[in-house]
């Protein structure tokens, strides 16, 4: 599953950049980025106390939607104060890998995964 949801990430990337590069304006699609940077700060978070052995996976898939979006300004600081959000929220809650954590994991994976089919859906040509 987190192949797929990382494959229609890259799509989605590739195909919903371009627009909104020309300038620094909320591209329709901003809040659902900004709901995919939470999800990738939580999943950091959550699937290194839960042992995944990832390093910095989820991290770098962030840096991959920040360098792929070019975002600057306030929409820089919003994917970024997303990502942290994520990260932090799960990381005020959980010390180690419980049950819960890994529902929380299976279920962002597939929110993750249904934000990138929604917006290739939506956006890709």
């Amino acid at each position: 599953m987190s192949t797929r949801f990382l494959a229609l990430f890259v799509l989605i990337l590739a195909c919903a950049s371009a627009p909104t590069r020309a300038q620094d304006v909320a591209a329709p699609f901003d809040a659902d980025l900004q709901r995919l940077a939470e999800i990738l700060g939580g999943l950091h978070y959550l699937r290194g106390i839960c042992g995944a052995n990832e390093g910095n996976k989820w991290r770098n898939e962030m840096q991959a939607l920040i360098d792929a979006e070019t975002p600057s300004g306030e929409r820089r600081t919003r994917m970024i104060a997303g990502f942290n959000r994520g990260y932090n929220g799960f990381q005020q809650t959980y010390r180690s890998c419980t049950p819960a954590a890994t529902v929380a994991i299976r279920r962002y994976i597939e929110e993750g995964a249904k934000i990138s089919r929604d917006l290739t859906a939506r956006y890709a040509n």
